[in-house]
């Protein structure tokens, strides 16, 4: 997939027109793939760059105390600003506000478009516990179907809580375990029983499964979105 860096729209000959085709590129990559309801890292991705254009937009007020200077680079932890000094011209500011207007616009439509594939497959979701779920439930293992496929992705999750901005925020590690083949005999329960017997180091797992009538791309949609989900399931759960 084409891609843009972090500075692709201060970097080189700042023109209107040169930017403008970049990004049409770019983003018409970026829809090739939600045509195949591939939404990862695409929309991620996008995402990033939406976000760190509108950290520069707003930013507009130190950079005409800076400006004019070349744009070399961001650091996204610190989120520092980063410049080298270039001879004053009021005309390659007034063409960069154009580029980020234009990009931001775009940006969005694109965005759009992506979330509203996200909330049709989250829709497409049934989520569900498989026995007794357990009082500790950050950790333990989902299984995923996909469509009328007959298999079952089996899963191992761990639930952690970090702070950011005085705001409590809940992330996700997953790994893959084994993939089963759903039938009479292999059952969810079945699959529960031989993962508590065979790994030994979560006797009492919370287990879950996450169903979908209709088949999505696994590793680009299906997997990122019912992680997402069954975040907010256990989350809704637990208030």
């Amino acid at each position: 997939m084409k891609t843009l860096s972090q500075t692709w729209f201060a970097e080189g000959y700042i023109d209107f027109e040169l930017k403008k085709y970049t990004l049409l590129a770019y983003l018409q990559e970026i829809h090739k793939e939600f045509t195949q309801n591939k939404l990862y890292p695409q929309l991620s991705d996008i995402i990033f760059h939406h976000n760190n254009i509108l950290h520069f937009k707003h930013n507009k007020e130190m950079l005409q105390e800076q400006f004019p200077k070349r744009f070399t680079g961001v650091n996204i932890d610190k989120l520092q600003l980063l410049y080298e000094k270039i001879v004053e011209d009021d005309e390659m500011m007034k063409e960069l506000e154009d580029i980020i207007a234009y990009a931001v616009n775009l940006m969005n439509s694109t965005i759009k478009s992506g979330a509203e594939i996200y909330e049709f497959v989250e829709d497409k979701l049934n989520i569900a516990p498989v026995g007794i779920i357990p009082l500790e439930n950050r950790e333990g293992y989902f299984f995923l179907c996909n469509g009328s496929h007959h298999q079952t992705y089996v899963y191992q999750y761990r639930l952690s809580i970090f702070e950011k901005h005085d705001e409590k925020y809940r992330s996700i590690k997953t790994s893959f375990i084994a993939q089963w083949k759903r039938n009479i005999v292999h059952t969810f329960e079945h699959i529960k029983t031989e993962l508590i017997r065979s790994r030994k180091d979560l006797p009492n797992p919370a287990v879950y499964c996450i169903e979908t009538g209709l088949s999505f791309p696994l590793e680009e949609t299906l997997l990122p979105v019912a992680k997402r989900s069954l975040v907010k399931y256990i989350t809704g759960n637990a208030a």
